[in-house]
């Protein structure tokens, strides 16, 4: 079958005009997985299509719509079939999941219709006119859910007679698959059962277990990688702290801006980059998006990072990790690495839709983090891989300096502590929900804890973040194909239950 390619880490540098938002869009994909194919020509059988959705759900008196974007596909289907959903997250929905992906060899198991959903202020769905921070008060988790629900009602009484009053089944992975949780908490009269791979449960205004976790899979894999990349990172901290030192790093580094003797923020700056290219490699190890060979599979992998980092011949600690960091670079086809904070901040101000920082879902994402769910990646302590060079201030500065003042930390932990009192945090009480969960994930600190009744957990030793989204593939690894199967099992028992274990009593 047609194979999709997990390529976040090229997809939007290949596409950048300009060196310095080529770095932004890699480092900003903490949770987001991008999908490109080698069989482009399929995708003319896949047709955008519109959906009249309201701007604000909560409000009658605002009867103002806008057209949000959908695919379809009904190629599987048959009769007494159930509908299966892909619910979008943070980027644009692409036309690849509707022809290929372990949720489309579900659809065929099950003769599912197949409806991909794109995720409002993302890709072509464009609720209001600009994306300024007065718009961007519809950008939140209860309106995104509300499209969900009215788009899955509208399209059963549209096609009522195709379906048959069938059941809806959502799946998302990572951001998505939070919603398709919370998907079934709130809207439980509407979706049936849902495939939530590697969700991000719970909100989190400081998110240090990221590269704690990070740093615990590094070890478990090989100490003293962790223990070269962590003497790296030491080394580089005392070296910026002069001129000579600074420059030396600038260079050996090739930033994008000689920025590293003067500001504490472009400190900051440098060490948040480079830990995201250490934090995406972990977290996206060996993935199938390497057998289709978009990506030299020897390139982004534990293996090679271990490799560089043990190798003398690439010299020093300090060389064997700049070397890491190029050979990324390289493969992506970009040149250098890092910018200032205020650089930083000015990409993200941008609010229009043509905007680089508003097309790549950069600005949305960033704004979200700022208002629900936190997710900030921190390392504050000299023991950590990255040592104490992110801290929490950075990121709500960065809020505040993007947003306004307003958008402060007192207000973004009020609004964290609410979007868990909402939706149960990692622990959703909601039933006929399957977790899938991968061992090398630093993001399974904000994942489930407490499994509801009858809902289900796959733990998949061995596979990173949303592994098992991707198309079933002969290299793939047995626990992978195992936990497959398992998933299947549980459709099928889920499937044949009725929406309500007791029949209600009609008054």
């Amino acid at each position: 079958m047609n194979l999709i390619i997990c390529v976040f880490w090229c997809y939007f540098w290949l596409s950048t005009l300009a060196y310095n938002s080529s770095i932004i869009k890699l480092v900003d994909k903490e949770v987001q997985h991008l999908t490109l194919s080698s069989h482009k020509s399929h995708h003319n059988n896949v047709k955008n299509k519109w959906f009249e959705q309201e701007l604000d759900h909560f409000n009658a008196t605002d009867t103002r719509t806008w057209k949000q974007r959908y695919h379809m596909n009904l190629k599987y289907y048959k009769m007494g079939g159930p509908v299966f959903l892909m619910v979008g997250g943070r980027e644009e929905i692409s036309q690849n999941w509707m022809i290929s992906g372990a949720w489309i060899e579900y659809a065929q198991m099950f003769n599912a219709a197949c409806f991909q959903l794109e995720h409002r202020y993302y890709g072509m769905s464009y609720p209001t006119e600009n994306l300024n921070t007065t718009n961007l008060v519809y950008l939140t988790i209860e309106q995104v859910l509300a499209d969900l629900g009215t788009f899955i009602n509208t399209i059963s009484i549209e096609k009522k007679k195709l379906l048959n009053d069938t059941k809806w089944v959502g799946f998302g992975s990572s951001y998505s698959g939070s919603l398709v949780t919370w998907l079934r908490l709130k809207y439980p009269h509407l979706i049936h059962a849902a495939v939530s791979s590697s969700s991000l449960l719970k909100a989190k205004v400081n998110f240090e277990e990221y590269f704690v976790t990070v740093q615990k899979i590094l070890t478990n894999y090989n100490p003293m990688c962790e223990f070269h990349i962590r003497q790296a990172n030491k080394m580089i901290g005392n070296l910026i702290k002069t001129d000579y030192g600074a420059k030396y790093i600038q260079k050996k580094f090739n930033t994008c801006a000689h920025h590293l003797n003067n500001s504490t923020k472009n400190v900051q700056q440098f060490f948040r980059d480079i830990s995201r290219f250490i934090g995406l490699i972990v977290q996206d190890n060996e993935d199938n998006r390497y057998y289709n060979k978009m990506i030299d599979e020897s390139t982004v992998t534990l293996v090679k990072l271990c490799d560089i980092m043990s190798n003398e011949t690439f010299g020093c600690t300090i060389d064997r990790y700049a070397a890491v960091i190029k050979n990324l670079l390289s493969v992506c086809g970009t040149q250098c690495l890092s910018n200032t904070y205020e650089w930083r901040v000015r990409y993200f101000a941008e609010s229009f839709w043509n905007n680089t920082a508003v097309k790549y879902g950069n600005r949305q994402w960033l704004y979200q983090t700022c208002t629900e769910f936190g997710f900030f990646q921190t390392s504050t302590q000299d023991h950590h891989l990255f040592g104490n060079t992110v801290s929490l201030e950075y990121f709500t500065d960065l809020c505040a300096d993007v947003f306004g003042k307003s958008f402060n930390l007192n207000a973004l932990s009020k609004a964290v502590n609410k979007t868990n009192m909402m939706y149960g945090g990692s622990r959703p009480r909601a039933n006929r929900i399957i977790f899938v969960r991968g061992s090398i994930d630093p993001w399974n600190p904000l994942g489930l804890s407490f499994l509801p009744i009858n809902s289900s957990t796959i733990f998949i030793k061995g596979t990173s973040h949303c592994a098992d989204i991707n198309p079933s593939y002969s290299s793939d690894p047995t626990q992978l194909l195992k936990a497959r199967i398992e998933i299947v099992m549980y459709l099928k028992k889920y499937l044949s239950e009725k929406d309500f274990s007791i029949e209600p009593i009609l008054l």
